[in-house]
């Protein structure tokens, strides 16, 4: 089985059931699928050449929007101010930690998308935290999928730079997601990431990047990011690495490099 489709903190690495369930991870023994659900991670929204006509509800103006996809924790968008419609933009996808929600995404690279004119999505989890984190992909790819297909209805993106980012459960996810579909998210922005859950077959070859605290106490570094990197690089992936000294968080710094290396 692929590096990128296993559970990477294996069993007896971690001090029982109850610290996985903390951080989202899978309980040790637990083997990621691949079959049929591994399928359920490919997305079908492609940015187009611009606004249609079936985007005239999309909200363009600059400033935070509801997509109005759902009922119950809607998706955002995030509209820097010096983003055209008509003009190609760049697009990030951020996705939040356990317990968070779409404003907790957009909160991770928004002061600075404003500075550097990146449009961001960001959708929240129907569950506590990302549907592949403890099953399998499902709901959560579908709101994904519809997110990103209204808002390439509504702004030229450009395709060359469409990514996905998060932290924690949701740098996790962004691993997985991206990597099943590395031909639409050609960069990978992971602060603090568990472990990569299984995906469809890899696609594309996206550049990643990835950040983890040294006194991490939530996902502690020597069982995650210290595995994740080697066995990303193993598979061919150019994958850049920053380990900082510090909690469970995203330091200013590290966030401003990451984006800088988006550009």
């Amino acid at each position: 089985m692929l590096t990128r489709r296993r559970f990477l903190v294996a069993a007896g690495q971690v001090a029982g059931v109850g610290l996985l369930a903390a951080c989202g991870l899978r309980p040790p023994g637990a083997v990621p699928g691949g079959g049929e659900e591994a399928d359920d991670a490919v997305l079908t929204a492609r940015p187009g050449s611009g606004p249609t006509g079936s985007s005239d509800a999309l909200p363009r103006t600059p400033g935070t929007h509801p997509l109005g996809l759902e009922a119950d924790r809607d998706p955002l968008l995030h509209v820097p101010p010096t983003v055209v419609p008509d003009v190609p933009a760049p697009l990030v996808l951020v996705l939040h930690g356990a317990g968070g929600d779409a404003a907790a995404g957009l909160a991770l690279l928004q002061p600075l998308a404003d500075e550097r004119g990146l449009l961001l999505v960001a959708p929240a989890s129907r569950g506590a935290t990302w549907d592949a984190i403890r099953g399998s992909y499902g709901p959560d790819v579908t709101v994904i999928d519809r997110a990103l297909a209204r808002v390439f209805s509504g702004f030229a993106v450009d395709a060359g730079r469409v990514a996905a980012a998060g932290f924690s459960d949701g740098a996790s996810y962004a691993l997985g997601l991206g990597l099943a579909n590395g031909d639409l998210f050609r960069r990978i922005v992971a602060f603090s990431p568990g472990f990569v859950p299984p995906g469809a077959s890899p696609q594309g070859d996206p550049l990643v990047f990835v950040s983890h605290g040294d006194g991490d106490d939530v996902l502690p570094i020597d069982r995650t990011s210290r595995r994740i990197v080697p066995e990303l690089r193993d598979d061919g992936y150019d994958v850049t690495y920053r380990e900082f000294s510090g909690p469970h968080t995203v330091p200013a710094d590290i966030t401003r490099e990451a984006v800088d290396w988006l550009r």
